[in-house]
C-alpha cells in the first residue's frame, strides 16, 4: 500500500458502531414478536445452545409472540418433531415453526403459479436422502440423471464434506437444458457442529452463474415472512424483531421485510469475526464485517440468551 493510500484509508469515515448487549433482556420488552432463526441461534445443527430454553420460556412467560423461521429444506413438522426428540426444544416454547422447505413443498403441491404449473412431473432432487421427505405426498417422478429431468429442486449437498465441484457437471447439464431450478434453502453454508457445510443456495448460485434459472424459498425473501407476520397477528412491525446469525439472509430478510434485526455474532460470521460461540467480538470488527455485507442491525448479542 503506498503512502497516498494509507492517508486515504486513514480519512475515510469508521463505520458505526453497533449496539451490543450480552443478552436479549435489554430490548425485549420493546417487542411483540420475535422472529427467530433455528441454526445459529438456537441449536448448531446437533445440539441446542446453552441458555436457550431458558430464554424461550422467558418469553412464553411474557406472552411475547414466537416464530422460529428456517432456512431448513425439511417438511416443518418434521423439524419440530426432531427437535423436541433430540434437543428438548419442544413446541411448547414457541407459537409456530416456518420453514423455507414448507413453503416449497406448498408451491409445488397447489401450482397455482405459472412458473409451477409449468414445472412438468420429473424432478432431480439434488440434496441428501434425509431431505426426500419433501416429495412425500406430490405427484412426482424422482429421477436419477439429470439427464431426464424436467426441473431441479436443490435442497442441499449429499455430504457434510462435499465440495461444489462434485455437483458442478450435473448442474451443467441441467443448465444446458434449461431446466428450471427450485432452491428450498437461500443459505449459502450452515455450522454443522462447528463445521461449516454447504447449503443448497450455493449450488443455486453456481447455477445461475451457468445461466440457469432459480426460483428460491425462504429468507431473505419477503414471501417467507408474510407467513410470519399471518402467525403473528400483530399489526405494528414495529413490535417485531428477528434475531439471527447471517446478515445476508436473516438481517437483510428483516430489514426487506420492515422489521428490525438483532445479529447472533456467534453463528455464520464468528469465523469472520475470530471469535467462538458466546464470546464478544471486536466492536470494530464486527461494524466493519456489517458495513461489507451492506445490512445494519439494531444491535447484536453473543448468543441467544436472556
Amino acid at each position: 500500500m503506498s503512502p497516498s493510500d494509507s492517508r486515504t484509508q486513514s480519512l475515510m469515515p469508521r463505520p458505526a458502531a453497533i449496539p451490543f448487549y450480552p443478552g436479549i433482556a435489554p430490548f425485549a420488552a420493546r417487542y411483540d414478536g420475535f422472529v427467530l432463526d433455528l441454526w445459529g441461534v438456537i441449536h448448531d445443527g446437533i445440539s441446542p445452545y446453552a441458555g436457550v430454553a431458558d430464554t424461550l420460556g422467558r418469553l412464553r412467560r411474557l406472552k411475547k409472540r414466537v416464530i422460529l423461521l428456517s432456512n431448513a429444506p425439511r417438511r416443518s413438522a418434521e423439524i419440530v418433531s426432531a427437535m423436541a426428540k433430540k434437543m428438548g426444544i419442544g413446541p411448547e416454547l414457541y407459537d409456530e415453526l416456518i420453514s423455507s422447505g414448507e413453503a416449497a413443498y406448498w408451491a409445488l403441491r397447489r401450482r397455482d403459479e405459472p412458473f409451477f404449473a409449468n414445472l412438468g412431473r420429473k424432478c432431480y432432487l439434488m440434496g441428501p436422502e434425509r431431505d426426500h421427505g419433501m416429495l412425500g405426498g406430490l405427484d412426482l417422478d424422482r429421477v436419477e440423471r439429470m439427464e431426464e429431468a424436467e426441473f431441479i429442486l436443490a435442497t442441499g449437498v449429499d455430504w457434510d464434506d462435499d465440495k461444489l465441484d462434485i455437483y458442478e457437471p450435473a448442474l451443467a447439464v441441467g443448465a444446458k437444458k434449461r431446466l428450471p431450478m427450485i432452491c428450498a434453502n437461500p443459505d449459502l453454508v450452515v455450522i454443522r457442529g462447528g463445521k461449516r457445510v454447504l447449503c443448497a443456495g450455493t449450488l443455486a448460485r453456481r447455477y445461475e452463474e451457468m445461466g440457469g434459472h432459480v426460483r428460491y424459498f425462504g429468507k431473505p425473501y419477503p414471501p417467507i415472512y408474510e407467513l410470519c407476520f399471518a402467525h403473528m397477528g400483530i399489526a405494528e412491525r414495529a413490535r417485531i424483531v428477528a434475531i439471527g446469525d447471517s446478515l445476508r439472509t436473516d438481517i437483510a430478510g428483516a430489514e426487506a421485510a420492515g422489521i428490525a434485526a438483532v445479529l447472533v455474532t456467534g453463528g455464520i460470521h464468528a469465523e469472520e469475526l475470530g471469535i467462538a460461540h458466546g464470546e464478544h467480538p471486536d466492536p470494530q470488527a464486527l461494524a466493519e464485517a456489517c458495513a461489507r455485507a451492506g445490512h445494519i442491525p439494531i444491535a447484536a448479542i453473543p448468543a441467544f440468551v436472556w
